[in-house]
């Protein structure tokens, strides 16, 4: 409709949708000893109040409605009832009547940057003011004239819910009468340039399938967790001296239905659960599922911190994918990404107008490499932001703990870039990311006993894993790059070179323990023209397969906790790729067979020898036999718990060696319980038998007593004295 020539200024402000204080010309508003009530409603014919059936004057050549009369007998909040052009009639009790619904202690905190559970004002929350249902939403947008909630109940037209700022620059508005499961966004009018910016909600709870990007207001979660005893042992969980070992799994690519299609978090529960349970591993690791807008990113490229992806399901059957593998004994740890962000023009990137969470200059806020934006650290809502993603996960969620993504970025300055601003000492070190590390490490472990917080870190930055009071950055682990690019590089070569890159294997016991290391091959090693890990191996087929089973044996057996990820445990043969499954069919072969069998015996044999897992962070689990027999590329050390120890000799060259001797760390007999070789995994079978071995009074390594054995080709074997009893046994054993 056209306006009316001399409508008042603040109602064309509004009617233009530039109107900064829509409660200061909507609702009801007192005129002398007259009661006002004006409403905006651009697609209403007709509008009255229904607590009196009070008809309302059109100001004419506009979307105003308006009555003016005693208002006395009308209610607080009165309901409006109104008709549009398709004569469909609409009930909801007025918005503008209502008085602000988020607390000053809310936003006092959130503005100094200590609010751990901002989620629980920011966004859309189902909520009850004075007695009437609705949604309150909320969102931080401090540089906005005026910011409009749009959706599904109002045409998406942002002249018709414009929002009441608050202090810190947060915008609220309590709509009455909608229900969840509703689509909305925010439209935001930028105060200087005047431009509009459609975004979706950085708090939403729960979005639209891709490529659909509207948040949806989910219903109050009423999810009956059954997990309590989970999380009470777990707050009070010894993680440092029991056994952790990882699957990691990319739930798009991991398993799909019949027809290709994606499969719902509460199936994806049983079959993760069952397949993890029969192979041994502890944990499950989960490539990020926070929601985002692109597959190829893995999740990466997040769009929503607070959101489990739609792709597999609602909110609930996240749930229900939690607590399910906690009744099972099964921790999940959750890929979680603060160090960058996509530039998708409906999320983040300059959400209202302005660089807001990223910083301006492109030299501090963006990754030429991944083409991404870098959060601004030294915004105190920023951070706040980020460090209550982090809770919410863990407390909402139940998740049991953070691998923090790409940390190595955030501390450097000049991390992949040549033109770089220093720090104001001068220095390449990222300051204010530092300051938000540590505080997130420290609010993490305060706000949520027991939860992990993991770095994938891949330089010598000091002190990862100690705790931030002494200095440190206060992670729990951190992910150990240098073991497993050494590692990776040495099991590439060709065995006959192998003896001049042997310190490739002890470099690591240089280092082990100055800080608490996990021991990864992840999903980073096996895309981009990399390779799978059984095509990284070299020699013909039955070489390679013994290599993988040899490579999987020494990081089963090195000090550090273990992660390996899916596709890996059978050998799959081609590189990972997101936008395809597994190759389980390879399964049908006997090779591949084997090296699932072993990943599941080395995860028994790791759970159940104390020597294995009592002392990975620290010298006392650990003692070289022999590191030095670099002529045979052969390496033989100690694993121990107090005075119980095992012995572990790998042979990494396709040479049986019979006859060789070993130091011995006490006298008596010794009997194989491993051999990566045994036919059970598609071996020679070339070994030391279910017979004794029993030591010799001949001084060998420093030791006062030895053995003598055979050491498989391309294998590694484990021995353990007659009188020690495992806690429980390895399926598979050596004929």
């Amino acid at each position: 409709m056209s306006k009316a020539p001399s409508l008042d200024p603040e109602l064309q402000r509004l009617a233009e949708a530039r109107q900064h204080d829509p409660f200061a010309v909507l609702g009801r508003q007192q005129l002398g000893g007259e009661t006002l009530v004006r409403v905006f409603l651009p697609f209403a014919e007709r509008v009255s109040i229904a607590e009196g059936e009070l008809e309302l004057q059109r100001i004419e050549g506009t979307d105003f409605f308006e009555w003016r009369g005693d208002g006395s007998a009308l209610p607080e909040h009165y309901r409006l009832i109104w008709r549009d052009a398709a004569h469909r009639e609409h009930i909801s009790h007025d918005p503008y009547t209502f008085a602000p619904q988020v607390g000053d202690l809310d936003l006092h905190l959130f503005g100094e940057g200590k609010h751990w559970h901002a989620y629980r004002f920011l966004g859309a929350h189902e909520h009850e003011a004075d007695g009437v249902a609705g949604v309150r939403f909320a969102v931080w947008a401090p540089n906005a004239e005026r910011v409009s909630l749009v959706g599904d109940f109002n045409r998406w037209d942002g002249r018709c819910h414009p929002m009441r700022v608050r202090s810190k620059g947060v915008w609220e508005l309590f709509v009455p009468n909608i229900p969840p499961g509703s689509l909305y966004k925010f439209e935001i009018r930028n105060r200087d340039s005047g431009e509009i910016l459609l975004k979706t909600d950085p708090y939403g709870r729960q979005f639209e399938m891709r490529p659909s990007t509207a948040a949806i207001v989910e219903a109050k979660p009423d999810f009956e967790w059954q997990d309590q005893a989970w999380m009470q042992a777990r707050a009070e969980f010894d993680w440092q001296h029991r056994p952790m070992s990882i699957y990691e799994v990319h739930l798009g690519s991991w398993q799909r239905g019949d027809e290709g299609e994606l499969l719902n978090y509460r199936e994806l529960a049983h079959r993760l659960v069952d397949y993890v349970k029969e192979l041994g591993f502890t944990h499950i690791e989960l490539l990020p599922v926070t929601e985002h807008p692109y597959d190829l990113s893995w999740g990466y490229q997040a769009t929503g911190y607070y959101a489990p992806t739609s792709r597999f399901g609602a909110p609930d059957d996240f749930r229900y994918f939690m607590n399910y593998c906690h009744a099972n004994d099964i921790g999940v740890l959750l890929d979680w990404v603060p160090a960058h962000f996509p530039k998708d023009a409906h999320a983040l990137a300059r959400f209202d107008g302005t660089p807001l969470y990223e910083h301006a200059d492109p030299r501090k806020g963006e990754h030429l490499d991944w083409s991404t934006l870098i959060y601004n650290f030294s915004r105190l809502e920023v951070k706040n932001f980020l460090l209550s993603s982090a809770v919410y996960w863990l407390e909402e969620y139940h998740i049991d703990g953070l691998r923090v993504d790409a940390v190595a970025s955030m501390l450097y300055l000049d991390y992949s870039r040549t033109d770089w601003i220093p720090n104001e000492y001068g220095g390449n070190e990222n300051l204010e990311a530092i300051t938000f590390i540590k505080e997130m490490n420290t609010v993490v472990h305060s706000q949520c006993p027991g939860a992990l917080m993991m770095a994938e870190e891949s330089t010598s930055w000091p002190q990862v894993t100690k705790p931030v009071d002494t200095g440190g950055l206060g992670f729990d682990i951190k992910w150990n790059m240098g073991w497993m690019n050494d590692t990776l590089a040495f099991m590439e070569r060709e065995p006959v070179h192998r003896q001049y890159h042997h310190d490739s294997l002890t470099f690591s016991m240089l280092y082990a323990f100055t800080e608490n290391f996990l021991l990864p091959f992840s999903h980073d090693e096996v895309v981009h023209g990399k390779g799978s890990m059984l095509n990284k191996m070299p020699g013909d087929e039955w070489q390679r397969f013994a290599n993988l089973r040899l490579a999987y044996t020494y990081m089963f057996t090195h000090p550090g906790k273990k992660l390996l990820f899916m596709g890996c445990e059978f050998g799959q043969g081609i590189e990972w790729n997101s936008a395809q499954v597994l190759d389980w069919y390879v399964l049908d072969y006997p090779l591949h067979q084997g090296v699932k069998q072993l990943v599941g015996d080395l995860n028994r044999l790791y759970r159940a020898y104390p020597e294995c897992y009592s002392h990975e962070f620290s010298w006392e689990g650990f003692e070289w036999l022999d590191c030095q027999d670099n002529a045979r590329s052969l390496l033989s050390f100690v694993r121990r718990n107090g005075d119980d120890h095992i012995i572990v000799a790998l042979n990494f060259t396709p040479v049986p060696r019979e006859g060789y001797r070993l130091g011995a760390p006490q006298a008596g007999a010794y009997t194989e319980v491993f051999n990566s070789d045994s036919e059970y995994y598609g071996g020679s079978n070339i070994g030391n038998g279910l017979g004794t071995i029993q030591t010799e009074d001949q001084p060998w390594s420093e030791r006062e007593q030895s053995i003598v054995i055979t050491l498989p080709p391309l294998a590694g074997v484990v021995l353990k004295p007659v009188n020690k009893k495992p806690k429980a046994k390895p399926k598979a054993k050596k004929k």
